[in-house]
């Protein structure tokens, strides 16, 4: 069974066992005990967000350095490759020329008894031109093992591991981190340090990754190379599970980039084909025992849309006999009693929620939101315009709704 680790916001351990649950948690200054149905809690880290607002570090901060080396790989991170966890994603970023596109990977530390080979791109942004973006499925891998990888040429290459979930099986034990809203400031570096330290095996994340979108013309790639550089120590390591935010979508006509998502999309790939889906901006993975869907709050999702009937499809492929787990990934909170962002995710909510009480969704996480803040089971699916109760009620098949949504970035906390 699954324990979820809130690294932007502390730290939650929760397990289930169909009739209680255990909750525990830590938000910033004060300790939050509650209980879900009969449930206990108690405190599992000392960890506390500063609750103040940071700049982002100054790119000549060793956090974002530059990996020794001519052409050495930087920006690394991985993510699942397939619908099981039987493969890795592996990306990585040359700085001076393409350089070797090849993953050396095997069993033992520097034997690598096998070789996958990826993909090579470039693109512009403005008047910023990236560097070269490998990326490589590495896939027929076997569950729960240690893998060894390098990339790169000569002196300059560079070897990282990760580890393979178990199998998919109703009894896998299995932690996540979530994460949200991170940002590249003192404070996202606390959350980072803090997620390393937690044990956490794969990365929930949901949402605003750079928060490059809050500068100009060329430093905007620029931030996502140190962005890159700063989630590497993460994210070479374990999966990260990405989906996507407003931050993300970088509409800017003054620059003349008009087309959402094109940093996050050629920089952070998703296996969405291996779940059916027509956009890596929302798939979804299984990993030991939950059943993981990530949806795209800024991508079109109302009747008869791709993404609606994407899902519609996902839903029922879910097998809660392999996996007990229904896990649901989204930026926009559903539910959020702050005024920040107040009501932004009703029109998501109209939309899916009665098909997450109907499929008896676990769990909602999103972003996007500052702040920490857990719902009880509820649901607002009975008012229909013309009749019907207009607010939520208690609806025991209803998830639980999570918004970990300040990560660390320069805007700080949503405080009202």
């Amino acid at each position: 069974m699954p324990h979820f680790g809130d690294i932007s916001s502390g730290w939650i351990k929760r397990i289930e066992n169909k009739g209680s649950m255990l909750v525990q948690l830590l938000f910033f200054s004060s300790v939050l005990l509650s209980c879900i149905s009969n449930g206990s809690a108690g405190v599992t880290s000392t960890f506390v967000r500063n609750e103040w607002p940071s700049v982002d570090i100054p790119l000549d901060n060793e956090v974002f350095a530059v990996p020794k080396g001519y052409n050495a790989p930087q920006q690394v991170h991985i993510t699942q490759g397939d619908y099981d966890g039987k493969a890795v994603i592996i990306s990585w970023v040359t700085a001076d020329e393409e350089g070797s596109n090849k993953v050396r990977y095997g069993l033992s530390e520097g034997k690598y008894e096998f070789t996958a080979e990826g993909t090579v791109q470039n693109y512009t942004f403005y008047n910023y031109k990236s560097g070269y973006i490998h990326q490589c499925l590495v896939d027929g891998l076997q569950y729960d093992t240690k893998y060894f990888y390098e990339i790169g040429d000569g002196d300059s290459s560079r070897r990282f591991w990760f580890r393979t979930p178990p199998p998919i099986d109703p009894d896998a034990p299995y932690k996540f981190g979530i994460i949200g809203d991170l940002g590249q400031t003192y404070n996202s570096l606390s959350t980072i340090e803090h997620c390393m330290q937690t044990g956490a095996e794969t990365i929930l994340f949901v949402g605003d990754l750079s928060y490059a979108d809050r500068y100009k013309y060329h430093d905007v790639g620029v931030r996502w190379d140190s962005w890159g550089r700063f989630a590497e120590r993460s994210a070479a390591y374990q999966p990260w599970i990405w989906s996507a935010g407003n931050h993300e979508i970088e509409y800017f006509p003054y620059m003349g980039e008009v087309i959402p998502f094109r940093n996050y999309l050629h920089r952070y790939p998703t296996p969405y084909l291996a779940s059916e889906s027509s956009s890596p901006l929302w798939y979804a993975v299984r990993r030991a025992s939950a059943h993981i869907i990530v949806l795209s709050s800024y991508s079109p999702f109302v009747k008869y849309t791709p993404q609606w009937k994407w899902l519609e499809q996902e839903l029922k492929r879910v097998d809660r006999k392999k996996t007990p787990w229904l896990i649901v990934l989204m930026h926009a909170p559903m539910y959020n009693s702050n005024d920040a962002h107040f009501m932004e995710g009703e029109s998501m909510r109209a939309v899916f929620e009665s098909w997450f009480c109907r499929h008896k969704v676990d769990v909602v996480f999103a972003g996007h939101v500052h702040a920490y803040e857990r719902s009880y089971r509820i649901s607002n699916i009975r008012y229909n315009v013309s009749s019907g109760a207009s607010y939520p009620v208690p609806d025991k098949s209803a998830p639980v709704y999570i918004t970990v949504g300040d990560g660390g970035n320069q805007e700080g906390l949503a405080l009202r």
